[in-house]
């Protein structure tokens, strides 16, 4: 049987990792580990200055194990401490809140733990729904509401797929964003990592004896080229982004942005209804929100 292994970084309490569960539960052995505590924001950073404890922990119907420590950290101990074998697949999520364009994903610590799993050549989702208010992102998710079934429904079928067939060649993980209000015939765009999502600023204050402080935020971007996942999200389509860990500048991409059609199909396939069919796509060709882009 499949192993399966589910973590995230709003911690193990989180809404969004029962709803990741719930994704994988009837594939194979799924093992949860995660931190205890909200993690948003880490990246893949790793505890090297400290030791790390764990304890396993009941959450409705699965036991799961609560990591004091970042999101990779918990992929880490699951692999070398908690399991006997490598997993055969790894999701990372649900994350309450978008991750989306180069920002996030370098700086996530839902898509760090996806990568840290991926680092071991596991086949690995990282999975997100957009929130209504940016400050939802980093609440108490014990009882976060919203209705996964959406997000649950996709990132099973991947799932599935990927326990039969692995991922396309070159991809090392996918980044799974899904619009808050998605329905079951909302539309997938398979689509590459736009460069901001956030229009950085920092903002000074000043405490009650007059020295200065700082808060770094700053307003999101809105839309972006076609073909990227911010604009997929501009047009309230889910949006699926294949990675890899090779972050090595390709000459291909000095005078391309185009996802390769065999690429776009690869990914197509491991979501498709048997048959053929996908409720997923209407009769607009994915190819539309995938167009080159000269630099």
């Amino acid at each position: 049987m499949s192993v399966i292994l589910v973590t995230n970084d709003d911690g193990v309490y989180s809404s969004g990792i029962r709803a990741a569960h719930r994704s994988v539960r009837d594939l194979g052995n799924v093992t949860v580990a995660a931190p205890s505590m909200q993690k948003s924001g880490v990246g893949r950073s790793v505890s090297v200055f400290s030791p790390l404890r764990m304890t396993e922990i009941e959450l409705e119907s699965f036991s799961a194990y609560a990591v004091g420590g970042t999101p990779a950290d918990s992929v880490i101990l699951a692999i070398f401490v908690i399991l006997d074998k490598l997993p055969d697949l790894c999701v990372s999520g649900f994350n309450i809140g978008e991750n989306i364009s180069t920002d996030t994903v370098t700086t996530s610590g839902t898509v760090g733990a996806a990568l840290e799993a991926a680092s071991y050549g596991i086949p690995t989702i990282a999975a997100s729904i957009q929130v209504a208010d940016q400050g939802d992102k980093f609440d108490d998710h014990r009882h976060y509401e919203h209705d996964f079934s959406v997000g649950v429904d996709i990132v099973s079928r991947i799932s599935k797929r990927a326990l039969a067939h692995g991922f396309p060649k070159g991809v090392d993980l996918l980044n799974i964003n899904i619009p808050r209000d998605a329905l079951p015939d909302t539309q997938v765009e398979i689509t590459r990592l736009s460069r901001k999502i956030f229009k950085t600023a920092v903002e000074q204050r000043h405490d009650p004896r007059g020295r200065p402080y700082y808060w770094i935020n700053g307003d999101l971007v809105q839309d972006d080229d076609a073909g990227t996942d911010v604009h997929a999200f501009a047009r309230k389509h889910i949006s699926i982004t294949p990675l890899s860990l090779d972050s090595t500048a390709g000459i291909d991409r000095l005078t391309t942005w185009e996802i390769p059609e065999t690429l776009i199909e690869a990914v197509k396939a491991l979501y498709k209804l048997p048959g053929g069919s996908d409720r997923y796509l209407t009769d607009l060709h994915l190819r539309q929100g995938v167009q080159a882009r000269s630099v």
